[in-house]
């Protein structure tokens, strides 16, 4: 394993920045030094210049779909993982809707020795709940899966979670986090017999955020809440796309939580008023929304209601996009370009670039109770990511690290670009080119 030498960096860590140098030894962060602190390199250390980059802890994603099993043809843990580094994010959480879907203990075991061999970031597989597989869902080991994942109120496969009895003893006997994708199935098949009554079948995805609307996501979410408080389980509320939402969230510290929120990049960036331009390829579910909806969540961010940035990265080939709302899958790929989006929002100061770190890799760590990651210390493992600021590139087919071979931000030019990724103090990523030797290891969680 190579010991790397970090020279001269603007170190963006536990809201400040300050100019730093840094020592990879073993796969861990081995020495920060201040500025003119005296420290004696190394002979074996392999120096880096980072004069003018920013040094960040690499992001961790609470929430992809990386398509494997079963869906490997538009996504793989090889391929995902590879585009995932590439962007900065070092550790990843996959959710159970794959085929098979990972609802019973070794399909969950399935996906870890997948992993082990194919992917270039650090893993962790949510286990998915049923309404009849709680039973599986005990047999979880809390130290090595994130938590179990809920499709409360809107259909995935069978994995739609409707019967009350069910989610009574979920809530109520799991101990470990649960995360849930909270929209009102009920709500929103009225609203498409409303809509298609009116207008036909053949709707454009302009109708995508009345069908799938900010009341079937509150009304959904706050049935989920009144569970977790009822059974005071651990309940992390996923994808937030509404305003009101908002209003089922507090701002105390996180320690202090029993509820946590996340946002993912799209309902961040995009809005309602660029589903024009833009059409299927920003389809997601929950829908991107109004621009009063966004700049609510933005708030949020900011207030600390919301406490983690995530992607819901869900690859699906172009084909698969093509069509009417009912037609046209919903999700699409981000975490080559998640952090790079983020720190262009911070550039036009939508947030402080402390803030995205905050939210997209200390809260993270600290949310999950994964040790040792997410935060930039000595004794902490080499998750890195270089970054340069004012390095102007256009995202282009070229570019795309996506097994699928899109993105939604195509043609959008950022202001930031990763240069470099360590996972494990390995240089998995260097300057658009991926190091073959793999260092990923699966996380662990202490909570």
């Amino acid at each position: 394993m190579n010991t790397y030498y970090i020279k001269n960096a603007t170190i963006v860590n536990e809201g400040v920045s300050f100019v730093a140098s840094l020592l990879i030894e073993k796969g861990r962060i081995a020495k920060i030094t201040r500025e003119n602190e005296p420290f004696t390199v190394p002979d074996n250390a392999e120096q880096i210049d980072a004069q003018g980059y920013l040094l960040l802890p690499g992001a961790i994603d609470d929430q992809v779909h990386f398509r494997d099993p079963g869906l490997t043809h538009k996504g793989d843990i090889e391929t995902e993982s590879k585009a995932a580094v590439a962007g900065g994010v070092t550790s990843f959480m996959d959710m159970p809707n794959t085929k098979p879907q990972t609802t019973t203990l070794p399909d969950w075991e399935a996906k870890q020795r997948r992993a082990a061999e194919a992917s270039y970031a650090n893993y962790a597989f949510f286990m998915g709940a049923t309404n009849n597989n709680i039973d599986e869902l005990k047999k979880m080991n809390p130290e090595q899966t994130p938590g179990v994942k809920i499709f409360m109120g809107s259909s995935t496969g069978n994995m739609l979670v409707d019967n009350k009895e069910a989610l009574g003893r979920i809530f109520s006997e799991i101990d470990t986090l649960i995360a849930v994708h909270c929209e009102k199935e009920e709500i929103i098949k009225e609203n498409t017999q409303h809509y298609t009554t009116l207008y036909g079948d053949n709707l454009d995805c302009s109708y995508h955020p009345l069908i799938r609307n900010a009341e079937a996501c509150y009304v959904s979410s706050a049935e989920a809440v009144e569970l977790a408080k009822k059974h005071n389980a651990r309940l992390h509320l996923l994808h937030l796309s509404t305003a009101r939402e908002m209003e089922l969230l507090d701002t105390t510290s996180l320690n202090q939580k029993r509820i946590t929120g996340e946002v993912c990049v799209h309902h961040l960036w995009f809005s309602d008023k660029d589903y024009a331009q833009y059409g299927n390829r920003i389809k997601w579910n929950p829908a991107i929304k109004s621009e009063t909806d966004r700049d609510a969540l933005r708030q949020a961010l900011r207030d600390g209601r919301i406490d983690i940035v995530a992607t819901d990265h869900a690859p699906h080939l172009p084909n698969e996009k093509e069509g009417n709302i009912f037609t046209a899958a919903s999700g699409g790929p981000l975490v080559q370009h998640s952090l790079v989006a983020m720190l262009e929002l911070a550039k036009q100061g939508v947030f402080s670039t402390e803030l995205v770190i905050e939210k997209m890799a200390h809260t993270p760590a600290r949310l999950f109770g994964i040790p040792g990651r997410g935060f930039i210390r000595e004794g902490y493992f080499a998750d890195l990511v270089l970054v340069q600021p004012n390095s102007e590139w256009k995202v282009a087919p070229e570019n795309i690290l996506y097994k699928c071979g899109w993105s939604p931000f195509e043609g959008i030019t950022f202001s930031h670009r990763v240069a470099k990724t360590f996972v494990n103090g390995v240089l998995v990523y260097n300057e658009g080119a991926i190091n073959p030797t793999r260092s990923a290891m699966p996380l662990r969680f202490k909570r």
